[in-house]
């Protein structure tokens, strides 16, 4: 996620300013031909290029929309993961005064572990997400995605040494064994819920509201891998991509002849002109590509790894625990 009030000219650059040297390359070829030949078969009347400009940026708006839509929901549901571990670490602590403690410790250390888990599992890379980093100001994020740790878990070090921390080591070697760790972390704590209620340490009441919020943190798994595992329909990204491009294939063929009629001087000055027009519509194409997938890990995504660290030291803290982590930084205006 970035965190700075303004990206920056460097930060825009970063993302875009390649797709100027192309830009201009073609904007000048145009122009070049058009001074030295004077064909007019190679330009195109004004009119129907601004219709098919006005379309695209419609097109291209409502995707982005859509993009955002699913970049916020995102956000939404793990503020909602990040409000229930409170409320599930509080409630865990009051309702089971009379367990062991080292029963409490083993159940909130599992939430941890199930929350990391979880990020683990969405950053695993789909087909249709990018596989790079886009801004080059971000730096080197370990992105080593040809590698998974145990089945369907990320191989980035944070998820092995956070499960080997907070799990048993039995529970932590059978976990890694199913294709869904987050799912069965989640069930072995809805199993020793179960057992506490039937020792007696929590009644029935107690053990219907702690089920509750574990339901709720179903619900909130199954959202974000709705999102993970069910792209923006591709005829709505890849076409955007594909209108952008003619529009940015016609562009120099309508502006030029616009310009000549200004004189011989406007041709070359329609250069700049289309350069920044079709900048413009590449920004909007690329804004809403690289924000209609919120799980990638790259810089406009959600922050889970600062989430997942902030309710690791809420729950920390809550325990009296001393070795508390410290909370993660934004690094070069990026929060990961």
């Amino acid at each position: 996620m970035l965190v700075n009030k303004s990206i920056g000219f460097k930060g825009i650059m970063s993302f875009s300013g390649h797709h100027l040297i192309w830009l201009y390359g073609w904007m000048m070829l145009v122009a070049s031909t058009f001074y030295y030949t004077r064909w007019d078969w190679l330009t195109i009347p004004w009119l129907p290029l601004s219709l098919i400009g006005t379309a695209v940026a419609f097109y291209v708006g409502f995707k982005n929309n859509q993009a955002y839509d699913r970049l916020w929901e995102a956000r939404k549901v793990w503020g909602g993961i990040v409000n229930g571990s409170r409320a599930w670490s509080s409630m865990v602590r009051a309702m089971m005064h009379g367990a062991d403690n080292e029963i409490i410790k083993l159940i909130l250390f599992r939430h941890i572990a199930w929350i990391y888990a979880l990020r683990s599992q969405l950053l695993v890379p789909t087909q249709w997400e990018h596989q790079s980093i886009g801004f080059a100001q971000i730096g080197r994020y370990n992105q080593r995605r040809s590698k998974k740790l145990g089945v369907g878990l990320f191989d980035d070090d944070i998820s092995e040494d956070i499960l080997q921390k907070y799990l048993a080591r039995e529970e932590y070697v059978e976990v890694l064994k199913m294709s869904n760790t987050a799912v069965h972390i989640m069930d072995r704590q809805c199993a020793s819920i179960a057992e506490l209620k039937r020792s007696g340490v929590i009644d029935s009441y107690q053990h219907v509201e702690l089920q509750r919020i574990l339901n709720d943190f179903y619900d909130n798994q199954g959202k974000v891998e709705r999102i993970k595992k069910f792209p923006l329909p591709r005829q709505y990204g890849s076409m955007s991509f594909v209108f952008v491009c003619i529009f940015i294939f016609l562009l120099p063929l309508g502006i030029v002849s616009e310009f000549s009629k200004l004189g011989d001087w406007a041709i070359w000055a329609s250069v700049p002109f289309g350069v920044i027009v079709g900048w413009v519509y590449i920004n909007m194409e690329l804004i809403g590509d690289y924000s209609e997938n919120p799980f990638e890990g790259l810089f406009n995504d959600v922050p889970m790894l600062s989430i997942c660290r902030n309710i690791e030291i809420d729950i920390l803290e809550m325990m009296g625990e001393k070795n508390i982590p410290p909370a993660i930084k934004p690094k070069n205006g990026v929060l990961m």
